[in-house]
């Protein structure tokens, strides 16, 4: 079996171990929808209202590092009296009721697969309101990881060969078959996608470890190194203009793991020195002890006045899937 295989399936076991009430997964019928899109099933008097101004608030705040606000997902609301057929079948759906207790339950691939469903009641209006500021960083959490494996899960039934990455930084990723490698070298690549009004992009490239951990300051450290990369190889088409990361506003920092190993995450926005263009970054620089390296992949988007939320998602679901070979 191969590689990202046993990582997405891995994903959906740890799913399965968290514990839920209601039925068991017995869906056949495969789900639909877009990526970061979330059925809301809510009554029409609920929705506009001090309850769908909370569902906005919470599920559709502005994402955290894009130029543009953008929501964090794509909201969708049907009243219940049409919650059947079709509706049943979207990936993701949130209902919303009155009922005569207060109860929060997560269930999985009820009526569809793969599918994430979530149903919260309550007694008012007030108690709504709250049940939604209690439970929707868990929503939100579940979502963003399960959207994560359905990107995968798209992504990996066309790859590109990885065989250059294996070769250089010993390493395997899912990467979409339209990614062509724009440059090749012993310790840099350069991986991109052309679109219709820009392009998104793929950079892998490693560093010792003293580099980025050389003082206590190691989000600056990691900007330095992509800047300093920036100069070396992204260049405009008019003279003297590199990539460099926006300084006027501080970019968003935080650690995490990727195949079972630290990682810290940098979210911003970069431009072009000397011109004009400009968007936004993710950036994961992932700690390899055995190698005494960072791993870093570093994802961004050029796509003037268009949405650019779901391309950086794809970078970072390409990003997230990477595994660390022997």
């Amino acid at each position: 079996m191969k590689p990202v295989l046993v990582l997405l399936i891995t994903f959906f076991s740890l799913f399965s171990c968290v514990e839920k009430s209601g039925e068991e997964s017995i869906a056949s019928d495969s789900s639909f929808g877009e990526i970061n899109s979330i059925t809301i099933v809510v009554d029409d008097n609920l929705w506009n209202g001090e309850i769908g101004d909370t569902i906005r608030k919470k599920l559709a705040a502005p994402v955290d590092g894009l130029p543009q606000e953008e929501p964090l997902f794509t909201l969708n609301q049907y009243p219940t009296k049409v919650f059947e057929g079709t509706v049943k079948k979207n990936r993701n759906i949130v209902v919303i009721k009155k009922g005569n207790e207060v109860s929060f339950e997560h269930k999985e691939n009820i009526f569809a697969n793969p599918q994430q469903v979530f149903y919260l009641t309550a007694t008012s209006n007030e108690e709504i309101v709250k049940l939604l500021e209690q439970k929707s960083g868990e929503i939100i959490k579940f979502l963003k990881e399960s959207e994560i494996i359905e990107n995968q899960s798209r992504i990996i039934k066309t790859p590109i060969s990885d065989q250059i990455i294996q070769e250089r930084f010993k390493v395997k990723m899912a990467i979409r078959n339209n990614y062509k490698y724009e440059i090749v070298s012993k310790k840099f690549l350069w991986i991109r996608r052309e679109l219709p009004t820009g392009y998104n992009s793929l950079l892998v490239y490693d560093v010792p470890i003293s580099i980025i951990e050389k003082d206590n300051n190691i989000v600056n450290n990691i900007i330095a190194v992509r800047d300093s990369l920036g100069k070396k190889y992204i260049h405009g088409t008019f003279g003297k203009t590199w990539m460099i990361t926006e300084t006027a506003y501080s970019p968003y920092f935080l650690q995490t793991k990727i195949d079972n190993k630290v990682a810290f995450e940098t979210k911003g926005t970069w431009q072009l020195k000397n011109d004009f263009m400009a968007g936004p970054f993710i950036n994961y620089a992932i700690k390899d002890k055995k190698n005494n390296r960072y791993l870093i992949l570093d994802g961004f988007t050029y796509n003037p006045s268009k949405a650019k939320r779901d391309l950086v998602f794809e970078l970072e679901s390409m990003m997230k899937s990477v595994i660390f070979t022997p």
